[in-house]
């Protein structure tokens, strides 16, 4: 089928470039765009994210205050 469409000059050059350079159509490489675009969109978004949470053993080490910056980083030493 056959249409008529607007396209930004400089977006039309770059296309032309990358079909030449793919050694394909414009053509071709307008459809290709087109059908990823529209697998993106029918693509179903899953639920919430959810995050790992480590239920091993361990923790803080005792006399390090997890609420102070100064404290962590002092606890880190030369690994910081």
């Amino acid at each position: 089928m056959k249409t008529t469409l607007d396209i930004n000059d400089q977006l039309l050059a770059d296309a032309k470039s990358l079909a030449a350079q793919q050694r394909t159509s414009l053509t071709r490489l307008i459809e290709e765009g087109l059908q990823l675009r529209l697998r993106a969109q029918a693509t179903p978004r899953r639920g919430k994210l959810r995050l790992p949470v480590f239920k091993g053993r361990g923790g803080m080490v005792v006399g390090v205050d997890p609420l102070s910056n100064k404290a962590m980083l002092a606890a880190l030493g030369d690994d910081a």
